[in-house]
C-alpha cells in the first residue's frame, strides 16, 4: 500500500505531531509498506534523516500556514496514494486537502465515472480536545475555531473516511465541542514509541559532560515544549512550596520524610525565548531556593535527550491538555514512573500498571504529585520503574502499535 502523510511541519521544535509522524511513517516503512510525507516546511532550511521521501514545499505565509503549491501538487500527486493521512487540523493543509477531495468527487459524479482515488483519513492529534474551547486564555481561539468547524472543518471531519484516535480518551472528547460533528468511522490506531537506546556507560559519560551541574539519578524531569499548556507554571509553584515545607518542616509532613531529600527538578525543551518561557525564567530567577534546585537546559535530542531520561528519578507532566504524551512514554520505555495530571489522556493505561501517580492539573493538585513522590519509599519506587517497562511494552511498543494501524487500515 501506498501511503502519503500531510502534515503542516515535520521540524521537531513545534511539537509532538511532527514526532508522531516520523515515528508512523518509519515503523510502517520498516513494516513493508510505502510511505511519502508532503510538508509546507521550506526546503533549503530543513533536512530530514528518514527511511522515506519527504516532499518539502514550503515555506508557508502566515498563521493559517498558506501555501500557493500545495493545492497544484495534490492535484498532481492524490491519485498515486492509496491512503492519505491528514495530521493535525485547523491549518491550510486540511483546507487544501478537502478541496482536492470534494474537486475529484465532483468530475467523478459529473462524467459518471469512477476515478480511482485515495482514502483519506485524519489523525487530529488531540486537535478536537475541548480544552480548546473552554480555556480562558482562548476566548477568541475558540470563535475563531467555531466559525472554521462550520465552515470548513466540518466537512472534512465528515465526510473523509475516518478519524484515527491514539487512545478512547482521545475518542471520547473529540465527541464534545464541536457540532455537526458525525464522522463515517472512529478508529484507535494507537502511537507507538520506539524502543529507547539501552543505557550505556558512553550515556552516562555524554550526562556527565554535558549536564556537569546535574547529578545523575538525583531530580525529577519535565521534557517538552515550552508551552502554558503544560502547566509548568503550576509545576515551579507546587515545587517552591514543596521546597519552602522543607524549610518550614512544621507545616508539612514532607520534612519527616523518611526516604530521601527533595531532588531537583530539570526543565528541558524548545521555547523558553517564548513570553511565557520568559516569565518562567524570571519566576526561578526571582527566588533564591528556586534558582539554586530549578535547571532549564533548553532543547535536547538524541543521546542528550535519552541520557536526561536515564538519570532522573521520574518524570513529571502536569499538562492542561495532552492528547498522547511521547514523552511520557519514552520515559515508561526507559523505566522511569510518570506524574502526571489526569488531563494527559494515556493516564488511565499509565494507573492502571501502577507506573505512575496522577492527579488534577492544578498547583495543589502538582503539589500532591511531588509530595507523593518525595514520600514513596525506594523499594516502592524500583516497583513502579519496573511496573513502567511493562506499561510500555502493553500499550506503547512501536511494534504492536504499527501491527493496529495496518490492521485498522489495511482491512477496513
Amino acid at each position: 500500500m501506498r501511503f502519503l502523510h500531510v502534515v503542516d511541519s515535520m521540524d521537531p521544535s513545534k511539537g509532538g505531531v511532527s514526532e508522531a509522524v516520523r515515528t508512523m511513517a518509519t515503523a510502517l516503512t520498516n513494516a513493508g509498506e510505502y510511505n511519502e510525507v508532503l510538508t509546507l516546511d521550506d526546503p533549503t532550511k530543513t533536512q530530514y534523516a528518514v527511511p522515506f521521501q519527504v516532499h518539502a514545499i514550503g515555506p508557508s505565509k502566515g498563521p493559517w500556514h498558506y501555501s500557493s503549491l500545495l493545492m497544484p501538487w495534490l492535484r498532481a500527486h492524490y491519485q498515486q496514494y492509496d491512503i492519505i493521512i491528514l495530521h493535525g487540523l485547523w491549518l491550510y493543509v486540511s483546507f487544501a486537502v478537502k478541496r482536492v477531495m470534494l474537486k475529484l468527487a465532483k468530475i467523478s459524479r459529473k462524467d459518471n465515472t469512477l476515478i480511482s482515488t485515495p482514502r483519506i483519513y485524519i489523525m487530529p492529534h488531540g486537535m478536537l480536545d475541548p480544552y480548546f474551547q473552554r480555556s480562558t486564555n482562548r476566548k477568541y481561539k475558540a470563535i475563531r475555531n467555531w466559525l472554521y468547524w462550520k465552515i470548513i472543518e466540518s466537512g472534512l471531519v465528515n465526510e473523509a473516511e475516518g478519524m484515527l484516535f491514539t487512545c478512547n480518551q482521545e475518542r471520547i472528547l473529540a465527541r464534545q465541542p464541536f457540532r455537526p460533528y458525525h464522522p463515517r468511522q472512529e478508529l484507535i490506531v494507537g502511537l507507538g514509541v520506539s524502543t529507547p537506546p539501552a543505557f550505556t556507560q558512553e550515556l552516562n559519560i555524554n550526562f556527565n559532560r554535558i549536564f556537569s551541574t546535574i547529578s545523575f539519578g538525583s531530580y525529577l524531569l519535565f521534557l517538552g515544549r515550552i508551552d502554558q499548556k503544560k502547566g509548568i507554571d503550576i509545576l515551579l509553584q507546587a515545587y517552591h512550596r514543596l521546597l519552602q515545607s522543607a524549610v518550614y518542616p512544621s507545616s508539612s509532613k514532607v520534612a519527616a520524610n523518611p526516604y530521601q531529600e527533595i531532588p531537583k527538578l530539570v526543565i528541558a525543551g524548545p521555547g523558553m525565548e517564548s513570553a511565557y518561557g520568559k516569565k518562567l525564567l524570571e519566576y526561578v530567577q526571582d527566588k533564591p531556593t528556586l534558582a539554586s534546585k530549578v535547571f532549564i537546559t533548553g532543547m535536547q535530542q538524541g543521546d542528550a535527550k535519552w541520557s536526561l531520561l536515564y538519570g532522573c528519578e521520574a518524570f513529571i507532566l502536569p499538562s492542561h491538555q495532552e492528547n498522547f504524551g511521547l514523552s511520557v512514554v519514552e520515559a515508561l520505555a526507559c523505566g522511569k514512573p510518570v506524574l502526571i495530571s489526569n488531563q494527559v489522556n494515556i493516564f488511565t493505561e499509565v494507573c492502571s500498571e501502577h507506573a505512575g501517580f496522577n492527579a488534577d492539573d492544578t498547583a495543589e493538585g502538582t503539589y500532591c504529585l511531588l509530595q507523593t513522590w518525595i514520600n514513596t519509599s525506594n523499594n516502592e519506587r524500583q516497583q513502579m520503574g519496573a511496573a513502567a517497562k511493562r506499561c510500555y511494552q502493553k500499550h506503547f511498543a512501536l511494534q504492536a502499535a504499527t501491527n493496529r494501524l495496518q490492521e485498522v487500515l489495511l482491512h477496513n
